[in-house]
């Protein structure tokens, strides 16, 4: 049986149309779709299997189901990136929820990234935070990499705070230092990989979302008060992030293109869920661990290595979860006011 998926009489993949616009083929399986504007996508199978764009009543499901297991009621999402999970043993009062035990959630295949969702109190303050994302390069397409934002913003979370490990790219950085995020290049989306692609559920967010200033800048210079207040303003930057699709490194020809470019710290995550977290509205922070150099040269000895990125992020979990909670405290503060 073909494994062409026909969707509310639109063609997808190139495959021509077939049945009365209101149902999908998958594998023989007819998948009844809603034929509204808003939910026309329903249906739409990654790989005729998996599903990789998800309707608004199945996010709301699953934040319902999380509601229904936490009585916190957090305005606060956070994303932990590698080597940074253990921010999360900082939590008190905790619900660990793992992600094979959520309906319709994917589940992380990295080492360093637990696997799991937790409510709990930072310092006080209620937050969401996951303890391991998902990449592009696990096989998982960039909505589905991205769904977790959506199911924060159903939940109720108005902020969002991005970690990942990053490899240093500008020749001023060194490892350990931090990155605060002030602006990203989408080179997947250069070529059409967009977590937003597709039909636009205005419920989430308008069809053309405004990039400038996806990084909120109040939260970029209160920050930097805090990198000094904390005493690693030394170790502190502001810059551009770019998110690959990995696994593999970068060439030193890419790195070298990259530098032309004006990319200071190079990764393979947080663009996407940026983006997805401005189409909905969220307000959003994000920063990289230098966890590794880039070295645009081919005689070089700094090779990056997955190990030790883990190792960096527990080198400076302390630091990390002072940084984390005391901007977690002033979102807190500004949203009560």
């Amino acid at each position: 049986m073909s494994d062409k998926v026909y969707v509310n009489g639109i063609t997808i993949n190139g495959s021509e149309c077939i049945g009365n616009g209101s149902s999908a083929l998958v594998n023989g399986t007819a998948i009844t779709t809603p034929v509204n504007d808003d939910e026309k996508i329903a249906g739409v199978f990654y790989n005729a299997r998996e599903e990789a764009w998800y309707t608004y009543d199945t996010l709301q499901e699953i934040a319902n189901h999380l509601l229904s297991r936490t009585q916190l009621r957090p305005k606060i999402g956070i994303i932990l990136g590698t080597g940074l999970g253990s921010l999360a043993n900082q939590l008190t009062d905790a619900d660990y929820i793992d992600y094979q035990t959520i309906p319709h959630f994917p589940v992380s295949t990295v080492d360093g990234h637990v696997g799991r969702l937790i409510f709990g109190y930072l310092k006080g303050v209620p937050v969401m935070c996951m303890q391991g994302r998902f990449h592009y390069y696990e096989g998982y397409p960039l909505a589905k990499c991205s769904m977790p934002v959506r199911v924060m913003k159903l939940v109720g979370c108005s902020h969002l705070i991005a970690t990942n490990a990053a490899g240093g790219l500008n020749p001023k950085y060194k490892v350990g230092d931090i990155m605060l995020m002030k602006d990203h290049i989408n080179i997947m989306g250069f070529a059409g990989n967009n977590p937003l692609q597709g039909a636009n559920d205005s419920r989430f967010g308008p069809r053309f979302p405004n990039m400038v200033n996806a990084y909120d800048w109040k939260l970029l210079k209160k920050a930097k008060e805090i990198g000094k207040d904390i005493g690693i303003d030394n170790d502190l930057h502001e810059g551009v992030y770019i998110c690959l699709g990995g696994p593999n490194f970068e060439t030193v020809a890419e790195l070298k293109m990259l530098r032309i470019w004006g990319v200071d710290a190079v990764g393979m995550s947080t663009v996407h869920e940026i983006t997805t977290a401005v189409h909905c509205g969220m307000t959003c922070f994000a920063f990289s661990l230098i966890t590794n150099l880039c070295v645009p040269e081919y005689d070089t000895e700094e090779t990056p290595c997955h190990d030790d990125i883990v190792g960096i992020g527990k080198s400076r979990e302390s630091t990390l979860t002072e940084m984390v909670a005391r901007m977690v405290k002033h979102i807190h503060m500004e949203l009560k006011k």
